[in-house]
Formats: structure tokens, C-alpha cells, sequence
């Protein structure tokens, strides 16, 4: 049973990566071609009709707060590290995918690397979602190690928790 529970957050955990790296590819292109004074004005119109119900909304003033001081030089900087990261997440991702058992140190040098920004991020300016992140690179890592170990590919690690399931369903 542990196994199985250890294989379908190993297999959330790369999907999870997958669209968090589509995010933020997609996050860094806007990035790339609309300026600040554009992201201010957007976020005012999204967050408008939430903050006249509710001008306490935590997900609406974080978001205004987000987009406040943001100017040229670190809107490039965001978007060329959303751009690094989501191309990063993604060719691994896909690599896992494809079945490639050599992507395993890759990934787990890349999240280690990126680990280590966030680690630097939470030590610098400590926030939650930084800290849960760091926790949730850190279990992906060991389970990615833990993959990589076992000398199973991606499909191996889904093939073995489908057969385990079918087995708990055919006790019943």
C-alpha cells in the first residue's frame, strides 16, 4: 500500500511539474510583451468586482500587491526565470514521458538547482507558498531519486500502481 501511495504522488508530482512549467512558459511569453503599467491596469480589472464585495480578498490584494512595483528590468528578469524554468520542467517532463531512464540525475540536478534559489528566497523573504513549494520540490526530488534508484521508467511506476490497484479492486 505504500508503494502505491509513494507512486501516485511521484506520478501527481510529474504531472503537477508539467502544467506548473506549461504556466509558467506561458507566464514568461506574456511576460516578454506587456509592460508593467499594462500588467497594473489588468490586474486592477480582474481583481476590481472581488475587491468591491470583499477588499480584504487575500488571493485579490496579493495579486494587486504582486504587479505594484514590478518595472521594466524586473519584469525581464521574472520573465526570462519563468522562461528557464518552464522549458526546464517541461523537457523533463517529456523526457520522463518519452521513458528515458537517464533523465533521472538531470532532473533531480534541476530541481536541486531550483531548490536551492528557493531555499535562498525563503532564507531572504520567507513566504508560504515559497515554503510549501520548497517542501513539494523536496519530496519530488526524493521520489524522483527513489525512481531512479529502482531502475523503473515513468510508465513502469504507472503500470505498477494500475496493476496494484486492479489487485486491492479484484479482494474486495
Amino acid at each position: 500500500m505504500r508503494e502505491r501511495v509513494l507512486d501516485l504522488v511521484f506520478l501527481t508530482g510529474v504531472l503537477f511539474k508539467g502544467v506548473d512549467g506549461l504556466v509558467e512558459l506561458i507566464g514568461g511569453v506574456v511576460l516578454l510583451f506587456v509592460s508593467p503599467a499594462q500588467l497594473r491596469g489588468a490586474a486592477h480589472t480582474v481583481t476590481a468586482g472581488e475587491l468591491a464585495e470583499d477588499p480584504h480578498d487575500v488571493l485579490a490584494n496579493l495579486l494587486l500587491h504582486g504587479v505594484a512595483h514590478l518595472d521594466t528590468g524586473g519584469t525581464a528578469f521574472l520573465a526570462v526565470y519563468l522562461l528557464v524554468h518552464g522549458v526546464v520542467k517541461l523537457a523533463i517532463v517529456v523526457a520522463l514521458l518519452v521513458g528515458s531512464r537517464r533523465i533521472y540525475p538531470w532532473a533531480i540536478a534541476a530541481l536541486g538547482a531550483f531548490l536551492v534559489f528557493q531555499v535562498y528566497e525563503l532564507v531572504t523573504a520567507p513566504t508560504v507558498g515559497v515554503a510549501v513549494l520548497t517542501a513539494f520540490d523536496t519530496a519530488i526530488i526524493w521520489l524522483t531519486w527513489r525512481e531512479w534508484r529502482r531502475g523503473r521508467e515513468l510508465r513502469d511506476t504507472w503500470r505498477a500502481l494500475l496493476r496494484g490497484l486492479a489487485r486491492e479492486k479484484t479482494i474486495e
